[in-house]
């Protein structure tokens, strides 16, 4: 399948995040007897409940990320898994699984009495959505997911072993200065070590070694402000050591690979993907991959960006995608297809084409008379052919399509007559077919 696309000029308008706003009800909620959760809702109370799953993990939610969705017609609700952000008890790695967060998810939406919603998602947060939508589908309308991560062990290693080192030298050597020489060999095991140690200056040094290594991979163009979160020692703590703890126990997934393995379950919810063609953190394999599984899925490559949903042609994807689902819902069910027009049988026939060869003719003399010793053609049922301007062009637009069907961009050729050419088929009865 060839690939093009265009990247975010400054030249386009890109769409943009939604005015900054605040919250109209803030909450906690105990998951557990240990765990709390913080939680928050913005935008309409009324309109339609859409979960924003932060990435990580450990990363926490923050103000912007409530702005990637129409305030009139959405509530918002954001909250902040386990040991992450406002949520208590901080850092804590004790009962924090995928799978506790999965049902941490259920039991907010059964408290918020919301008996579906939209599932939002980047980085970490499509892996949680992958799990929880593939553990409780009936309760997901849709899917809107970011820089793909399934947490496989070629993932892992790429970013923390060695692969986006390569890219990224400059940043790799402090996050492995953080490491004696003899501890190389599993770097993620040598940092657990340390994260989860009783040394608190190693715990907040290696915090923000591996924070800082995260941060300066995350953009296509390196962002010193974004890297300065990793100054923050609260923040880099929880970050590093949730990651860390996820990490070295393979996500807490029963095998390699489980969440494409098991996207069957899930090929019915409509959903799209947003991807960043270089992005260091989460090569943009991990979205093929998942797509080429779910081929329905809708994959958007955006040229010009990398990890971050922060990225302008990556928020602008994200945004469109939200506005999309929005108008959807607002339009209503599609109409019904139109019934299939009765043709002659074995014929391949549309608006474009006539039945003007001797076959056809005779053919049609037929039908409209019949004699008892030649009976009439049969008539059969055909589904009409899609019209030739309907068909994809060659080139794949904005990098916008779907594999194997796809939905393309509008394209300069399309909708012109489509060329037609002669062939001599056996028999010598001349006709015309769409070359």
């Amino acid at each position: 399948l060839g690939l093009t696309g265009e990247m975010a000029a400054a030249s386009t308008p890109l769409t943009k995040l939604y005015p900054p706003i605040e919250p109209y009800h803030t909450g906690t909620l105990a998951v557990s007897k240990l765990h709390t959760i913080y939680y928050e809702q913005c935008g309409n109370p009324t309109g339609h409940p859409v979960v924003y799953l932060h990435g990580g993990p450990g990363g926490g939610i923050g103000p912007d990320d409530r702005r990637f969705f129409d305030p009139k017609f959405y509530r918002v609700i954001l909250f902040d898994q386990r040991g992450a952000g406002k949520s208590t008890p901080h850092a804590c790695l004790e009962d924090n699984t995928t799978w506790h967060l999965v049902e941490d998810i259920e039991k907010l939406r059964a408290h918020l009495n919301i008996p579906k919603w939209t599932v939002f998602g980047g980085s970490w947060g499509s892996t949680l959505a992958l799990a929880y939508a593939e553990t409780h589908p009936s309760h997901v309308h849709n899917l809107i997911l970011r820089g793909i991560f399934t947490l496989r062990r070629n993932e892992l290693l790429w970013f923390y072993q060695e692969g986006a080192s390569f890219v990224f030298p400059d940043y790799w050597e402090p996050y492995l200065a953080a490491i004696p020489e003899s501890e190389r060999a599993d770097l993620m095991s040598a940092y657990y070590r340390r994260l989860t140690g009783n040394d608190v200056e190693a715990q907040l040094a290696c915090a923000g070694a591996w924070s800082t290594w995260e941060c300066a991979t995350s953009k296509l163009y390196v962002d010193p402000e974004y890297i300065a979160r990793a100054n923050d020692p609260k923040w880099a703590l929880a970050f590093a050591r949730i990651e860390c703890h996820y990490f070295v126990n393979a996500g807490f997934f029963k095998h390699d690979g489980e969440l494409i393995q098991n996207v069957g379950s899930i090929r019915h919810i409509p959903c799209v993907i947003v991807q960043g063609r270089y992005d260091m953190v989460c090569p943009m394999r991990s979205a093929w991959d998942l797509h080429r599984a779910w081929p329905e899925a809708e994959l958007i490559v955006v040229n010009d960006a990398g990890h971050s949903a922060k990225e302008v042609g990556i928020t602008a994807k994200l945004v469109e995608a939200c506005d999309a689902w929005r108008d959807k819902l607002l339009a209503g069910p599609s109409p019904a297809p139109a019934p299939p027009v009765e043709r002659l049988a074995g014929l391949r026939t549309d608006e474009h084409q006539y039945p003007t060869t001797r076959f056809h003719r005779a053919a049609e003399a037929a039908q409209a008379a019949p004699s008892a010793q030649s009976p009439a053609p049969a008539v059969a049922k055909e589904s009409p052919r899609p019209s030739p301007a309907a068909q994809p062009p060659a080139g794949v637009g904005t990098q916008q399509f779907s594999y194997p069907h796809a939905r393309y961009e509008p394209s300069p050729t399309a909708g012109l007559a489509p060329r037609m050419r002669r062939l001599q088929p056996p028999g010598g009865a001349s006709h015309d077919i769409f070359g």
